[in-house]
């Protein structure tokens, strides 16, 4: 119950069979050759062989316990930080537009290494410039306010 080999193996195998199964909607051949399942499928069979073989090595010989791998301290802080603003960032960004969002996110991510000032400075900038990269080089539409950014 505390092999975390074990358990990434069975994570892994059921995203294998997931893909294969998805796979089989596809053509595996079309009039010309391969068709659009060919690749899947052989790369899901490969996953799906290659999680079996890593669950019975973490079975027999490579056991890892959760508690070996898990983060502790400012580790686990970061990690917390991470997911909390993804949250934030998924739940502000649809009304609050791409920029106010990605400023938020940013700015919680930077702000625990710099100074507050810095790092909302730091976020302002990056948020503003991924956003004209995405939206006006690349032509990229991504979630805007009524302001219009």
């Amino acid at each position: 119950m505390k092999n975390a080999g074990l358990w990434f193996g069975v994570f892994v195998l059921v995203l294998g069979c997931v893909f294969m199964w998805q796979s089989l909607s596809l053509d595996y051949s079309s009039s010309i050759g391969p068709g659009p399942g060919l690749f899947p499928l052989w790369l899901s069979g490969i996953l799906i062989g290659l999680s079996l073989l890593y669950i019975i090595d973490s079975i027999r010989k490579n056991v890892i316990h959760i508690t070996s791998i898990m983060p502790r301290g400012k580790g686990l802080g970061n990690v917390v930080t991470i997911l909390l603003s993804i949250v934030i960032f998924m739940i502000v960004v649809s009304f609050a537009g791409f920029v106010i969002a990605g400023t938020i996110l940013i700015f919680m991510l930077l702000v625990r290494e710099y100074k507050w000032y810095r790092a909302l400075g730091l976020s302002v900038v990056i948020a503003l410039l991924t956003f004209f990269v995405f939206q006006t080089l690349l032509d990229v539409p991504l979630p805007v306010n009524e302001l219009g950014f």
